[in-house]
């Protein structure tokens, strides 16, 4: 299969309900390598998102997996940085702060908007973050 389709399959798998999408190389019998695709679901979603790997893809089956997911306790700040508002999202563990980071689209749109790196605007508004909030 064409790696272009990919490009086209990822977001309409990600919008018909999938929570993560990708691609892992592997080796297939044979020797021959290939792409093992995996689609991260709720259950609901399954037929749904089954009809179109089915119909956008070359695969004649797919394997079904149940997973389970821990996550870290999230909280969401607005930060007023001298680059404008922006998200902040922080993760907790036993209701201890771990970590945080400023949301990956505002920031993209700064460093956009700015004509500045990418890497920049998050640095910048970690420190403010660190300041301000935590």
């Amino acid at each position: 299969m064409s790696g272009e389709i990919y490009s086209y399959l990822f977001p309409k798998l990600l919008a018909a309900g999938a929570r993560d999408v990708y691609l892992t190389n592997i080796m297939m019998k044979k020797n021959r390598p290939a792409q093992k695709l995996t689609v991260l679901s709720p259950a609901e979603k399954q037929q749904e998102l089954e009809e179109i790997i089915f119909k956008e893809t070359t695969t004649l089956g797919i394997r079904h997996r149940e997973v389970k997911r821990s996550c870290l306790e999230r909280k969401y700040f607005e930060l007023d940085s001298t680059m404008g508002k922006v998200t902040i999202k922080a993760a907790y563990y036993e209701g201890k702060l771990i970590k945080y980071s400023p949301e990956y689209e505002e920031c993209k749109e700064i460093a956009v908007r700015e004509r500045v790196r990418l890497q920049d605007v998050y640095d910048l508004l970690k420190k403010e973050a660190a300041e301000q909030l935590f």
